[in-house]
């Protein structure tokens, strides 16, 4: 894995604007490099795994806490 950690503030967005908003940000990204997705959206919960799933991503972990999702993924093959 890289150092490299990005961040994606995907609050107060609803589906399909969170996985839209990671999808952007993995786009700039290279093979290993950490997305951290802050999310209000419950459907993030699902979606973002299933994106990743389909994209060769992997999902590291997934929280909640205070009515936010913050799911970490790694680019690519991790």
């Amino acid at each position: 894995m890289s150092d490299e950690v990005h961040y994606v503030d995907a609050r107060r967005l609803l589906c399909p604007l969170p996985v839209i908003r990671a999808q952007d940000a993995v786009a700039q990204l290279k093979t290993g490099d950490m997305v951290i997705v802050s999310s209000t959206d419950p459907g993030a919960k699902a979606d973002i795994p299933a994106w990743c799933r389909i994209n060769g991503h992997q999902v590291i972990d997934i929280k909640e806490q205070d009515h936010e999702i913050i799911i970490t993924l790694c680019v690519g093959d991790c």
